[in-house]
């Protein structure tokens, strides 16, 4: 090949790197496009306050996850029965995104510390509807979680 053909591709190369690079931007806090059709960093999207709501036997529940940017989270749970009767419990632990899962290590349930030989955990495969909605899959015992954001104020 000679200088002039080596140059060529060199040129194209990098001509093509450029083209990639301004069609899809990338780093951290960098707007992206997924499968799910959405939109950021994950791990920086996740950052902040979810609720799902659903009833159970009669009794309506209501989770608010605070994921802090440091890796901790809150969780309070409200349950609700039928009667009026209500319960709040609430949570805490560290939380990380691994590109494919949301991972929660409960270190205190309902201000207490678990048992060390029962450390609950909660792994969610996710994908985003929105960046106001995600969709979490527990293929360990198949459930299936829906979270929309809310205000970082928000109290169950």
């Amino acid at each position: 090949m000679s200088v002039s053909q080596g140059t060529k591709v060199w040129t194209v190369a990098l001509a093509a790197v450029a083209v990639i690079s301004t069609c899809q931007p990338s780093g951290p806090g960098v707007p992206l496009t997924g499968a799910t059709g959405v939109l950021g960093d994950t791990e920086a999207l996740l950052a902040g306050t979810w609720v799902r709501e659903f009833d159970k036997e009669g009794a309506a529940i209501q989770h608010v996850l605070a994921l802090l940017p440091d890796h901790r989270f809150r969780e309070t749970v409200r349950v609700t029965e039928a009667s009026g009767h209500s319960a709040r419990y609430m949570h805490e632990g560290t939380w990380l995104y691994d590109g494919t899962n949301l991972k929660r290590r409960y270190t205190l349930m309902n201000g207490r510390p678990p048992s060390r030989l029962n450390l609950p955990f909660a792994t969610f495969q996710i994908t985003f509807d929105s960046p106001r909605a995600f969709r979490g899959v527990d293929h360990i015992h198949g459930n299936v979680v829906e979270y929309r954001r809310v205000a970082d104020d928000t109290q169950p």
